[in-house]
């Protein structure tokens, strides 16, 4: 949990939206994209520094770290999950059923190494902000697992899927859903089992959920627009904290919570 009291510390701003945070234990760096900017940040826990890890990136998204200490990423501009190792990318999965994603948004990886995404239309928009404005070549917004390149739908039930995190065992899945940004439907967040894919509503937040978390306790971190909310898993609100900016994502760190919101970087001690 944050102690109570705990403010928000801004590490770093300048961006337009920031989104996607991945803590990169080995390097001691937070790694998050500026979407609209179409570049790839880090953040040096032992420096303090931000530098531009990466541009011209094809408004890459959501990110995980894999087993390996490689990451990997969505991207909206080239409707793909791919994989940064050391700086080499190379596309994960491109293409289900003949087409194209929508814009492969949020990524998650199991221990049997089976990758999850959710594909939300957002990089097609006609304003070009955080993709390339386009068309759907699959009727819907799916949750897809990956098992050697191979893609295949898991939830084909949601109107937006966005943010992605199993609980501690992987026996359910966490899927925001934030289709209401387009007036398009909810803004709540489901619970998937991952032994059966049916799913139901865990809670509607105060605010948009669009980046989750769960921590080893099975307690659900989500962004709740200008604030973290922190629900049990039997979905009591446990905690909220309020930012000066709307939030997209967060991320554990060696004992803090790292969040990007808007236009900074801010982190959080854990107690």
């Amino acid at each position: 949990m944050i102690p109570e009291g705990a403010a928000p510390e801004r590490l770093w701003t300048g961006g337009e939206w920031l989104e996607g945070p991945a803590w990169l234990a080995a390097d001691g760096v937070v790694r998050f994209s500026d979407i609209p900017n179409d570049r790839i940040l880090q953040f040096d826990e032992a420096t303090g520094d931000v530098v531009e890890y990466a541009t011209a990136v094809e408004f890459t998204n959501g990110r995980t770290v894999d087993a390996d200490g490689s990451v990997i990423q969505c991207s909206h501009g080239l409707r793909r999950v791919e994989r940064d190792a050391a700086g080499v990318v190379t596309p994960i999965v491109a293409e289900w059923a003949g087409g194209r994603f929508n814009s492969p948004n949020d990524v998650v990886v199991a221990r049997d190494g089976a990758v999850y995404f959710s594909d939300p239309p957002y990089g097609l928009h006609e304003s070009g902000r955080e993709g390339h404005p386009g068309t759907q070549d699959y009727d819907g917004c799916f949750v897809f697992r990956v098992i050697d390149g191979v893609a295949e739908p898991v939830i084909t039930d949601m109107v937006h899927p966005n943010g992605l995190a199993f609980s501690p065992d992987e026996s359910l899945l966490y899927v925001a859903d934030t289709a209401e940004v387009w007036n398009a439907g909810p803004r709540h967040i489901r619970v998937y089992d991952t032994a059966t894919w049916e799913g139901r509503l865990f809670v509607q937040p105060t605010g948009f959920a669009d980046g989750l978390r769960v921590d080893p306790l099975g307690n659900v971190w989500t962004s709740s627009s200008a604030a973290i909310e922190i629900y049990a898993p039997d979905a009591r609100l446990l905690q909220r904290v309020e930012f000066p900016e709307t939030v997209s994502n967060l991320c554990f760190g060696d004992g803090v919570l790292y969040v990007t919101a808007t236009t900074s970087l801010y982190r959080l001690p854990l107690g």
